[in-house]
């Protein structure tokens, strides 16, 4: 048996922001909070939404105070605001830190047996949909406004909280490649690379289903084709149009079929030294796929091969398998991603605490290989 959970309604398509005061009106909604980071405010970005809330007459208030790597305050301090502000509906705006954020606040408001957002780690049982939201991804990677997974950084226990309800997926996502312009190169590399890892992680999980093979074997082709030009020039719109649209349908696969150890190694590089979320999945996602590849899902290697336009007429599956990872590979050095943990800051004494983390995290038990803490502290040394 299959399921798939997806936003009751999308939008996508450059300049589509301005359904939002369509859909307040349709809907009856009176006053949102908008939820998004000051860095987007000190450039402009969140100034387009506002702009689009303004000229239809709804009335708003911000909340801001949100870290890259959201945490258990920041939510708890958004969940605060949108009780003071009197909204009745949430515009998410950012990358999946400001979504991930708005989920949690959303779902808290109206379960508040989970104030202590702890208790919302792994699949809790909310018994109520978030509040109504609006997600407006300004990054072409993390599919948060597509998802029923977010991430929760606990500061004191140093690691992330994977949630994953589908209470909490935004009930109006709005891709709109103009927000995602003025993304500098690095952050563009780092978000697009997160995109080619939900995908690859996404089709190769022993959860994958022709529907979700669909979204993610597509979603590759996109990014193989699209991300070195959006990386170097940032004003190339087809380049921006195609990540945007091919991190959206990475994210419709993976939240319903599951991530891998790449995530599951990445969460605790976050929580330990606050490492981009991007970033971290890039780096290590070749030398997981080549362990990976000792799997039942070997065989799918040559799919993601010929996605990467890798042309596979003849080759067996062991060449397939190299085909893929070096296709992966080349596209993370023709962005400049950094190729190994050290150049992250990341401490080798570190390692094994970082591998009993990354195998209690949720995103182990969608690995098409079954592992353990010994393999993945090997695998940390590997990509070390």
């Amino acid at each position: 048996m299959y399921r798939i959970v997806l936003n009751e309604t999308s939008y996508y398509g450059a300049g589509c922001r301005s359904v939002i005061a369509e859909e307040v009106r349709k809907r009856g909604f009176r006053k949102a909070l908008l939820v998004t980071d000051k860095d987007l405010i000190r450039f402009g970005v969140a100034e387009k939404i506002e702009r689009v809330l303004a000229d239809a007459g709804i009335p708003y208030e911000i909340y801001s105070e949100i870290k890259a790597n959201p945490t258990i305050r920041n939510v708890q301090q958004g969940v605060e605001a949108f009780k003071r502000s009197g909204a009745d509906f949430m515009v998410a705006l950012g990358g999946g830190s400001s979504i991930d954020t708005a989920k949690a606040v959303g779902i808290i408001v109206n379960n508040p047996e989970f104030a202590d957002v702890r208790s919302l780690e792994g699949t809790a049982a909310t018994k109520h949909r978030a509040v109504p939201t609006f997600a407006v991804p300004t990054t072409a990677g993390t599919a948060a406004e597509v998802t029923i997974n977010y991430v929760i950084t606990d500061e004191e226990a140093k690691r992330k909280m994977v949630c994953v309800d589908p209470n909490d997926i935004p009930m109006c996502a709005v891709i709109d490649c103009e927000l995602m312009y003025s993304m500098p190169k690095g952050l563009t590399a780092a978000t697009g690379m997160d995109a080619l890892t939900h995908a690859v992680e996404g089709y190769l999980t022993p959860g994958a289903w022709t529907m979700s093979d669909m979204f993610e074997l597509k979603a590759i082709e996109l990014i193989a084709r699209h991300l070195k030009n959006a990386v170097d020039d940032g004003s190339d719109e087809t380049a921006r149009a195609g990540m945007a649209e091919a991190q959206y349908i990475a994210g419709m696969g993976f939240s319903n079929v599951g991530l891998g150890i790449v995530h599951s190694m990445a969460h605790p590089l976050g929580a330990f030294y606050d490492t981009p979320h991007g970033v971290a999945n890039a780096t290590l996602l070749p030398y997981v796929m080549e362990y990976n590849a000792e799997s039942p899902s070997r065989a799918k290697y040559l799919d993601i091969a010929r996605a990467m336009g890798v042309k596979t007429d003849g080759m067996s599956v062991d060449e397939g398998v190299r085909a893929a990872v070096d296709a992966v590979k080349a596209l993370s050095l023709s962005i400049r991603i950094p190729q190994r943990l050290h150049e992250l800051g990341v401490r080798e004494e570190d390692i094994p605490a970082l591998a009993v983390a990354a195998f209690n995290d949720v995103c182990t038990g969608g690995n098409p290989r079954p592992t353990s803490v010994e393999e993945i502290e090997r695998l940390y040394h590997i990509a070390y």
